[in-house]
């Protein structure tokens, strides 16, 4: 992608089939500072980290080139030392995004996977609130996703019937007796609930049904995005399903060396050669890490899942606190929410609020945003599959081995690896055996680049223009049919020359226009290929 843009105390599988993953030597010698002016937008994000007593030994990076040669043993041992427990990053113990509001029915539960867990958000009505329970009925592992809400507002399997209320109790199980015992009482009728909120218009989840994280939130919360909440910022909603995995997801968003220059620079850019960037790295711990590029551009991310950019167009040291109050700054943000879905895929969430030119979205149509954001998400689809191929073929813990990583350009992607591995394990840790450790199979570039499973059903807005398009062409089509069907039909005598030459000029506008709608469809809804030789 063209834009450079955190959990069962470890998974709801019996604690016979937890896994984790051995400690991983770190990737790079990277040396940062913890300093930042506590004026950074970035600090608006609540969510509040223990400092690291690690984190104070890091220093500036001063160099232009970053080293990728691997690590003598003695940089090893230092960057290994053994970490206190609240500093080891735990993958089953944060919150996750699911999907956008926006985008779920209140009338239909939705299936979705994360962590890879099979998971099924549905809206409670009696509680008025969005429930996420385990994906699977206790009766017979049906999906409950493929039930429906009862007249009672309760999630109903429609295998056997059986209904639940939002706190996972069997309410009723149509094949037992009336006079009989209560079987749907019994705990192993329970459905597992997830702890689950509603924050920044996001349904996010905890991946962890153990009883003793029931009140979780109250303890830990998402992080937490002001701006998505400030009505003097604009932005839409935007989710997809990506074909690879969420390493290589979070790497291509941080990537900013092939986004497309900013209009002020003078320095012309042939495509997507990008340029010569200074990136210095603050606050590394297991909570994340801050860059920045310029005063003017500053990126943080928030493990595991936000990685979030602020760009204030025409700052200068002259934007004072009282200059910024009278008039704010015009910022770009771009928020993006990255969750681990299983391993060779993952899920986008992400949003570019801002607070200037906001009449163009009068104009422009959610699903309009959605067209233009596929397009870039589809540039990269491509390319990264196969980086994610040959990286497992190499294997997690070779990375810079078989990449070579020599610019500042790239200091934030490889920052991320060395989070990733100093403080993660490497990895994703799914936490389970039913993952070997293979990426699924090579699917064909049309099934990859496919736009309407990955997002079109998925999206409120594209999946109502894509069905209004449907509907427009199938008129087109019966017009034209109907127009030669009454030319050939009267008689040349019952109508004028006039009229029957409209009907056939009718006839063929429809049959052309149902044409071309319907390769705008494809085009813009099923499959857009992208040579990158023709751009």
């Amino acid at each position: 992608m063209d834009l450079a843009l955190r959990t069962v105390s470890k998974t709801t599988a019996p604690p016979s089939l937890i896994i984790r993953p051995n400690s991983s030597k770190p990737i790079s010698i990277l040396s940062f500072t913890r300093t930042i002016s506590k004026s950074s937008p970035l600090l608006n994000l609540t969510t509040q980290f223990p400092k690291s007593k690690y984190t104070n030994k890091l220093t500036a990076i001063s160099s232009s080139l970053l080293s990728t040669q691997p690590l003598e043993e003695e940089d090893e041992d230092e960057l290994t030392e053994r970490l206190d427990e609240d500093e080891k990053f735990d993958w089953f113990a944060n919150w996750y995004a699911l999907m956008p509001v926006c985008d779920l029915d209140k009338r239909a539960p939705l299936g979705k996977k994360v962590m890879g867990l099979d998971v099924v958000v549905w809206w409670d009505r009696n509680e008025n609130t969005w429930k996420v329970f385990d994906d699977r009925c206790p009766h017979r592992l049906a999906p409950l996703s493929e039930g429906r809400i009862d007249q009672r507002g309760r999630l109903q399997c429609v295998y056997h019937g059986w209904c639940f209320s939002g706190s996972g109790d069997c309410k009723l199980i149509p094949q037992a007796p009336l006079d009989g015992p209560p079987v749907h009482s019994f705990p192993r009728a329970c459905v597992a609930v997830y702890p689950s909120t509603v924050q920044n218009g996001i349904v996010w989840c905890w991946p962890n049904t153990d009883p003793e994280h029931k009140d979780i939130l109250a303890k830990k919360k998402p992080p937490y995005v002001p701006e998505l909440d400030d009505p003097s910022f604009s932005f839409q909603m935007f989710n997809r399903d990506i074909p690879y995995g969420y390493e290589v997801l979070v790497e291509n968003l941080m990537d900013p060396s092939h986004v497309p220059v900013h209009a002020s620079c003078t320095v012309k850019v042939d495509r997507e050669g990008g340029l010569p960037l200074d990136v210095n790295v603050h606050n590394l711990d297991n909570n994340g890490f801050t860059t920045i590029q310029k005063p003017d551009r500053i990126w943080k991310f928030v493990s595991p899942c936000l990685f979030q950019g602020v760009i204030t167009i025409g700052a200068s040291p002259e934007n004072t606190q009282e200059n910024l109050a009278q008039k704010p700054a015009q910022k770009d943000i771009l928020i993006f929410f990255c969750i681990p879905v299983s391993p060779g895929n993952s899920r986008l969430i992400s949003a570019f609020p801002r607070n200037f030119r906001l009449w163009i979205d009068g104009f422009v149509s959610r699903w309009m945003h959605h067209i233009m954001q596929n397009l870039v998400i589809d540039s990269d689809f491509y390319l990264l599959k196969v980086e994610e191929e040959k990286l497992m073929e190499a294997g997690p813990s070779n990375w810079q081995k078989v990449c070579f990583m020599p610019t500042k350009a790239d200091t934030t992607v490889v920052v991320f690896r060395k989070w990733l591995k100093k403080y993660a394990g490497g990895q994703v840790d799914w936490g389970s055996t039913k993952f070997n450790g293979y990426l699924p199979p090579s699917l064909p570039r049309e099934q990859l680049l496919d736009r309407y499973w990955s997002h079109v059903v998925n999206c409120s807005s594209c999946n109502g223009a894509y069905k209004g398009f449907k509907t427009l062409q199938l008129c087109l089509e019966v017009f034209s049919v109907a127009s030669v069907a009454i030319i050939a039909a009267t008689k040349s005598e019952m109508i004028s020359v006039a009229a029957r030459n409209t009907l056939a000029v009718v006839a063929v506008l429809c049959f052309v226009g149902s044409k071309l709608l319907s390769h705008f469809i494809y085009k813009n809804f099923h499959f857009h290929d992208y040579n990158h030789a023709s751009k």
